[in-house]
């Protein structure tokens, strides 16, 4: 029986969102956040993680994150902004979503907010690289935080405990 294909899923929490009186779909992101997304796109870009597809909520925050990433990256990944990102409500939805994702995608990069992308990268890692990485993930999920995690198969059968978590990487290690 030939090999399934690795897949991995990278996890992002949007960066740190300004306050201003607007709706919350439309709060942009703050000084602090402006300058944390680009640094994590050069992370991914500095790990190889460049996605062959990106999902993005269409929250501006999210939006403003992912055009600062993105410009990081060597090069452009095909992007979809999703509204579903923006109302879903539990992470398994968001994994039920992933289950979507076309088999000819190797890396896929979900941006969305909190606590669904934790939840979501909690549920998924059933193992670790690193354990001390895997308490640091569970434990809390920073804006500009990523969780990479890895798995063997097809996108339909992305599930509870199915993945290993490679990589975690808050603003914070960027320091």
């Amino acid at each position: 029986m030939p090999e399934e294909k690795q897949r991995r899923i990278v996890l992002v929490r949007h960066a740190k969102s300004d306050w201003p009186d607007v709706d919350d779909h439309d709060r942009p992101l703050a000084e602090r956040g402006r300058k944390a997304a680009p640094a994590a796109g050069r992370w991914l870009a500095d790990q190889g993680l460049t996605p062959d597809l990106a999902l993005v909520s269409t929250a501006v925050r999210t939006r403003q994150t992912w055009a600062l990433m993105a410009a990081e990256l060597p090069a452009e990944p095909e992007t979809v902004y999703d509204e579903r990102l923006y109302d879903i409500g539990f992470g398994e939805q968001l994994i039920a979503l992933l289950t979507e994702t076309p088999d000819d995608v190797g890396t896929l990069l979900v941006l969305g907010h909190n606590p669904v992308i934790h939840e979501a990268a909690d549920t998924l890692a059933g193992e670790a690289e690193d354990d001390g990485q895997l308490a640091r993930m569970r434990g809390r999920f920073p804006t500009a935080a990523i969780a990479v995690l890895a798995f063997r198969g097809p996108w339909r059968r992305v599930g509870p405990d199915v993945a290993r978590l490679t990589a975690y990487r808050t603003p914070k290690d960027a320091v």
